[in-house]
């Protein structure tokens, strides 16, 4: 355990210092005062988080964590677990629908197997096993809290690896069959609502496959008890690998001051894990977008994120992480690049009451 303390203690805030300069940096642009909105806002928690006003987001890497839910056994999804691994192996080669959008955005993508059923490996694809997939949630914990806190650092060692090698910014996405479930069940628990208000359709369910879906979460719920004042054993009773070292990895990019974009519902929902074990660790997280499921607004207002895009996305594997990227080179564009009022020679815009 000294590895998990280390990490947690290890996270620091952002410098206030740094942020008023890359704040008064924006403000010296020959532009309305905040008139770029979150693009602005970014720019300066990315500035904060690394201590440097002058931004740059050279290297970019996505990183999808893969793993298997054992609550496909409830009916709640369309596809089988066998989907997990064919679309891990996708990613590794490049076809898999994220990857276009990333080599759009100039950002590199990483999958890397946590926990995928049965899985023999593939060329490309990382391994991270902690277990070879999770248990029902809806018959008793998906994995044992030990597994969890293994899951949780080997996605916080990743992004110590990603940072050795000196990406500018990362994300994280995953695949894993059943995660939206096991998504809706830790949402449920950590801000204490019913099923039926964070449960969703995830890829497609019918009407009889969401009522499905919404008794399995009540029943995970009911059997496994979890302590909400408790992520881990959270994670570990209704959660899952992905979720779990999603967690982790946002824990390693603030332990190592590397600003990272959230995703849709599941990677926000390990965001939200990940800032109720250590509330500094939020000054690292970026929103992309909110998720067309139910629970995917409450979440990012649990976190205090606003998200850039809204595109009643929810397609998974980092897509939305990746479709902001372009938005902060935009910002960057500006921040580096405008003229100041000085320059134009005209007076510049003051704060109004």
């Amino acid at each position: 355990m000294d590895e998990w303390n280390h990490l947690l203690a290890a996270i620091t805030p952002p410098d206030p210092q740094t942020e008023a300069a890359a704040r008064q940096h924006w403000d010296s642009l020959a532009k309305p005062l905040g008139s770029l909105g979150l693009l602005e806002d970014g720019v300066v928690k990315i500035a904060a988080l690394t201590g440097k006003v002058q931004v740059a987001l050279r290297k970019r890497a996505l990183v999808v964590f893969c793993a298997d839910n054992g609550v496909v056994a409830q009916g709640v999804t369309q596809t089988d677990s066998s989907v997990t691994a064919a679309v891990a192996c996708s990613l590794a080669r490049g076809s898999s629908t994220v990857c276009p959008m990333a080599r759009a955005a100039r950002c590199e993508v990483i999958a890397a197997d946590v926990g995928i059923l049965n899985f023999p490996g593939c060329s490309g694809v990382l391994d991270r096993r902690v277990q070879n997939g999770t248990g029902d949630i809806t018959q008793g914990p998906a994995m044992s809290r030990e597994a969890c806190v293994r899951a949780v650092l080997a996605g916080a060692e990743l992004a110590r690896e990603q940072k050795e090698t000196g990406v500018d910014i990362l994300a994280g996405g995953e695949m894993g069959i059943g995660n939206t479930t096991t998504s809706s069940a830790v949402t449920a628990v950590l801000l204490g609502m019913e099923p039926e208000q964070v449960t969703g359709r995830g890829a497609g369910l019918s009407t009889q496959g969401l009522q499905r879906k919404v008794e399995a979460v009540r029943r995970a719920i009911a059997v496994n008890a979890p302590d909400p004042y408790d992520p881990i054993d959270v994670l570990s009773k209704v959660g899952g690998l992905d979720l779990a070292a999603l967690c982790g990895f946002y824990l390693g990019c603030a332990r190592h001051r590397v600003p990272v974009v959230l995703d849709g519902l599941i990677s926000t929902v390990a965001a939200l894990c990940a800032v109720r074990l250590c509330p500094d660790a939020r000054g690292a997280l970026l929103a992309s977008h909110v998720s067309a499921e139910p629970a995917g607004k409450l979440v990012l207002e649990a976190l205090g994120l606003e998200p850039l895009i809204t595109a009643r996305m929810r397609l998974g594997e980092g897509s939305g992480a990746v479709a902001a990227l372009p938005l902060l080179d935009l910002a960057l564009a500006v921040y580096g690049g405008g003229q100041t009022f000085g320059e134009l020679g005209i007076e510049a815009y003051t704060p109004q009451e």
